[in-house]
């Protein structure tokens, strides 16, 4: 007789798995009603998957005390078994998944440095058939709860349990249409003054920081429009609206196209943005990989 052949696979007799699921749930909690909290179903409808359970076995897994259930004999001898099926399930599972996301790279930066900064460069990205995932946030990503791998990061550092590095520093200064034809600083006292709210701790980089830097005084500082965010800021002096005090790295391409530019100083210093990421993430290549094209799009291009 020739060998078995390998293609005839003989079907398996299993009951649901939507049966087991419940009887597992049940069985570990010895409660219909927190089982189904679990798995976000009802109490008749665990007890109704258990009841097909224990049809299909022809044997009772619980006995249905007043207020309380408890494990037959059956259910005893089935639960760990079941157990370690979902335990093992479960492994592989995050295993196949935690494969996946290697093959990618999250990288978390504040909203404007991506729109601004990150998505001109994409372009440039060439890593063959590593996945670049961009999150977009202003609120700092706990890089080591896994929401990211790399991050961008604005202020002096350190940051607590993370490898970091500068990759340039923010400055600010005044960003003006050409067409209000701005060429000296008494030329503010003609146009509108334009307001960002930063919401950064210490020393803003507003008007009134700026006026004392250029030792202009007489600016109404705290008079003209103010904007939550600073796209739209930007927005309103492309259009000639006014002069604004803007990040000059996150302006830089209405600036490089003539749209904005920056008639004079003095220039705010501003905080470095940097590159920071959990010590294992940092010796990921994939991660090094992201990191390297960030360093040319981000530091060669400021040294241009």
């Amino acid at each position: 007789m020739g060998e078995m052949d390998s293609s005839v696979v003989t079907q398996r007799r299993l009951p649901p798995l939507g049966a087991l699921r419940a009887f597992e749930a049940a069985a570990r909690r010895l409660s219909f009603r927190r089982a189904a909290e679990e798995l976000c179903v009802t109490p008749t409808a665990v007890s109704h998957q258990v009841r097909l359970l224990e049809e299909w076995l022809g044997q009772p897994l619980f006995l249905r005390l007043v207020r309380r259930v408890v494990l037959t004999k059956a259910g005893e001898t089935l639960l760990p078994t079941l157990q370690g099926g979902f335990d093992a399930f479960e492994r592989t599972l995050a295993d196949i998944r935690q494969h996946d996301r290697r093959k990618a790279v999250t990288l978390t930066a504040p909203v404007l440095f991506t729109a601004r900064r990150l998505i001109p460069a994409l372009a440039d990205f060439q890593a063959g058939d590593l996945d670049l995932r961009l999150h977009a946030s202003d609120a700092v990503v706990d890089l080591n709860g896994g929401g990211a791998d790399l991050a961008v990061r604005y202020g002096a550092g350190p940051f607590s349990g993370l490898v970091s590095e500068p990759l340039v520093s923010e400055r600010f200064g005044v960003v003006s249409s050409p067409r209000l034809r701005l060429t000296r600083v008494d030329d503010l006292f003609s146009v509108p003054l334009l307001h960002i709210d930063w919401r950064r701790a210490g020393d803003d980089p507003d008007w009134k920081r700026w006026a004392t830097e250029a030792g202009l005084s007489g600016l109404a500082v705290e008079k003209g429009a103010r904007f939550s965010d600073d796209t739209h800021a930007l927005a309103a002096a492309t259009a000639g609206r006014g002069a604004a005090i803007a990040a000059l790295e996150l302006a830089r391409p209405e600036l490089e196209a003539g749209l904005l530019v920056n008639p004079f100083g003095p220039i705010l210093q501003g905080q470095p943005y940097h590159l920071a990421a959990t010590p294992e993430a940092w010796e990921d290549e994939r991660v090094q990989t992201v990191a390297s094209w960030l360093r040319q799009a981000i530091i060669g291009a400021a040294a241009d």
